[in-house]
């Protein structure tokens, strides 16, 4: 029995004998995503977990390598057969957003598989999946071992720096965690190999825990570290500030400052980097400066015999390159009596345009009241005399002037409230429940002044303007809620309607005697690879079919490229896994009478010319 499950039962049978109280439980683990320039893959991202609620981290900054101000998303996947769709997610990240970029969601994982992607065109590349286990069949530890390496002395001590890299397998539920701990400090997640660079004899040590829970035993490496003798010469920096410049060399919107530094003996140990007078930061990837004005960028670096070199200095110019206002206008319209007045209500349409960075945000207010954001035509229905600001900004942040439209309301005729009918449909199972999704259709009637606005709401959501059926995916119980606005305003009652939408059955499993290697193998060469499932139960290795029979090496080469092409545009492979693959079918001589397939057993199709 794994500790954390002695742990709970032991809370459990306190807790009955009123001895101690159960404390609130507090999600069970954190899964984090990380986003940089890439369109093709995230940074980082987990590959198993355990069930239950867990906190979801989603960081797309310039601490994880985002030095564009690329927006990405982490989607989880609710469509594609073969996959858990009970986890609704959608984390839109931007370096530069109220949070920096770095974002957090708490779900519920239940035990499978779960695909998440980006949702951005041209980014759709970006997908991946993860197993959350059972946690009940795998008992058994990973393995861990770490080596050292760098250059030696003839006593075999590490000269200028040692680097420990650290290796993690489990063939049951996978590897969930790697850490380590240097000369008795804190545990420390290990995600690239440790340089060490401190004079003297260290102890690290080094263990891994899998998604089941199972942890290995602490291993160990001692090492000893001596100064690299004769480096007396500071390293060589230097900083190159890019983007696009205006005539006076400005740089519009954004400049990029890359450090670059250089160091014949001992080598770099760091970089640092002071922007207007702040903290000296560590350098990492090139830093955007994107605030407008006069910037003073420092920058130093540091070599592994602790030579400092003498600061470099840049100075430089952000200007906005759009310094335009946008053009905003309004228009009322209603039915007019004689004297010009609105009868009933008149409704406000705003319109704005900007011919540089785009409009960013247009609101309104009534009667002197808060401003408020335009997303639709406002009616205005209490009689009387109204006056409705607005005003708009673009991206760039250039603001309009306030513009503003006067008009009175007179009471109309019309004291009949419209009348609102609601119709679920979909895909029904013997229960009368909803397969899949349900589909919510809200119409309206009004004999008198004509119906207005149809506003609907799922659930505990907000009311929502009506324009097209609603599509409920989510699985559950739902109660929607519909009601109507006609011109003159009056509001008909509330009509509700409830229903269940649950699960679709899953897809039978094209592949019952599947090929479960870890790896993609072709013809004994191994792509390293991992053979993941395509999404119908068939595995990477299943499509390729290495023990059918090719009319030649040429054929089975080109079957292997088209297949996997497929899985790119899928989403099931990425474009480095792909080549990989291919190399590894051209390299094996299957299908040309050369190599045969290392461990086959699947029976033999037709030749495939």
């Amino acid at each position: 029995m794994s500790p954390r499950l002695t742990a709970l039962l032991l809370a459990a049978f306190l807790a009955l004998l009123g001895l101690a109280t159960p404390a609130a439980a507090a999600p069970v683990q954190t899964l984090t995503w990380t986003g940089n320039n890439s369109t093709t893959e995230y940074a980082s991202a987990p590959t198993g977990a355990l069930p239950g609620e867990t906190t979801i981290v989603f960081e797309n900054s310039e601490a994880t390598g985002n030095t564009t101000g690329m927006s990405h998303t982490l989607t989880f996947d609710t469509t594609t057969p073969g996959y858990n769709h009970d986890v609704t997610l959608n984390i839109l990240a931007n370096p530069f957003d109220p949070q920096n970029g770095r974002h957090e969601a708490v779900v519920t994982l239940k035990p499978g598989k779960y695909r998440y992607y980006c949702t951005i065109p041209g980014h759709t590349a970006m997908a991946g999946e993860f197993v959350v286990s059972d946690g009940t069949g795998d008992t058994t530890p990973p393995t861990v071992t770490a080596a050292v390496t760098g250059d030696k002395d003839p006593s075999g001590n590490y000269v200028g720096s040692a680097t420990v890299a650290l290796t993690a397998t489990d063939t049951g539920s996978g590897v969930a965690a790697v850490e380590y701990q240097l000369d008795g400090g804190t545990w420390t997640a290990y995600s690239a190999p440790v340089v060490v660079s401190a004079v003297g004899a260290h102890m690290l040590h080094y263990r891994a825990r899998d998604v089941a829970g199972n942890e290995s035993a602490e291993g160990m490496a001692h090492f000893t570290v001596v100064s690299r003798p004769g480096d007396t010469t500071a390293p060589v920096v230097s900083a190159a500030i890019t983007g696009t410049q205006d005539a006076s060399g400005n740089y519009l919107d954004v400049a990029t400052a890359r450090i670059t530094a250089t160091d014949a003996d001992s080598g770099v140990a760091s970089v640092e980097y002071q922007l207007d007078g702040g903290a000296w930061t560590a350098y990492t990837a090139p830093v955007a400066v994107t605030a407008p004005g006069a910037h003073m960028l420092h920058y130093r670096a540091t070599d592994v015999a602790g030579n400092v070199s003498p600061e470099g200095m840049a100075h430089f110019t952000v200007v906005r390159s759009d310094t335009t206002a946008p053009v905003v206008s309004a228009s009322v319209a209603g039915t007019q009596d004689g004297d010009g007045s609105y009868v009933g209500k008149a409704t406000v349409t705003v319109t704005a345009s900007d011919a540089g960075s785009g409009v960013a945000a247009v609101e309104y207010k009534v009667d002197g009241g808060a401003w408020t954001a335009y997303v639709a035509p406002v009616p205005v229905s209490a009689v009387g005399a109204h006056t409705v600001g607005y005003r708009a900004r673009d991206v760039a942040g250039n603001a309009s002037a306030e513009g503003s439209v006067s008009f009175t309301v007179v009471a109309g005729g019309d004291t009949t409230a419209p009348s609102v009918a609601l119709q679920v449909t979909g895909k029904q199972d013997g229960g009368w429940n909803y397969v899949g999704s349900a589909t919510v259709t809200v119409t309206a009637s009004d004999a008198g002044s004509g119906a207005v606005l149809i506003e609907y709401k799922v659930d505990s959501g907000a009311w929502t303007r009506y324009t097209a059926p609603v599509v409920v995916p989510a699985l559950g119980a739902h109660t929607v809620r519909a009601r109507a606005t006609d011109v003159a305003g009056n509001v008909s009652a509330e009509l509700t309607g409830a229903f269940t939408v649950v699960a679709a059955p899953p897809p039978p499993d094209a592949c019952p005697s599947s090929d479960t290697r870890e790896t993609v193998v072709i013809g004994g060469v191994d792509s390293q690879v991992a053979n993941t499932d395509t999404g119908n139960g068939c595995t990477i290795n299943d499509v390729i079919d290495e023990n059918a029979q090719y009319a030649s090496h040429d054929r089975f080469v080109k079957h292997v490229k088209a297949v996997t092409q497929e899985l790119v545009a899928n989403g099931v492979l990425s474009s480095g896994d792909r080549n990989r693959i291919v190399t590894a079918a051209i390299e094996s001589g299957v299908g040309g009478g050369g190599l045969a397939p290392a461990d086959g057993g699947k029976q033999k199709s037709p030749a495939r010319d």
